[in-house]
């Protein structure tokens, strides 16, 4: 069985937030999943997102693969620094690693149609 770490949506039509969970990679995105390790949401500014690190590292042990979503919010959370330290045998309480700031994108310049 492939685990996968990926999103599940969860919320109201226009209103989407996720939850980030370790599932089987052959399940449908809203079906059947083993773990929810964490919440992601994209509507609040700046987005939020929450993982229970112990949780999210123990699956990565035992072979699981985030996808890429859930990949750039593990970087951005700083993840794998925290699991360095986990491996240390440092408390997850006494982790002081700050996250990262999100990024500025730009906004999307749309060209106007030139009239013939």
């Amino acid at each position: 069985m492939a685990v996968k770490l990926r999103l599940t949506r969860t919320g109201r039509k226009k209103i989407t937030m996720y939850r980030v969970v370790a599932a089987d990679s052959r399940v449908q995105r809203d079906g059947k999943f083993l773990e929810t390790v964490g919440f992601y949401n994209p509507q609040t500014n700046p987005k939020t997102f929450q993982l229970k690190v112990d949780r999210v590292a123990y699956w990565i042990k035992q072979g699981a693969e985030p996808t890429l979503t859930v990949k750039n919010l593990l970087k951005q959370d700083r993840f794998y620094e925290k699991m360095a330290e986990l491996d240390k045998g440092a408390a997850v309480e006494s982790l002081n690693i700050e996250r990262k700031p999100e990024r500025k994108r730009k906004p999307k310049v749309f060209k106007a149609k030139s009239e013939e």
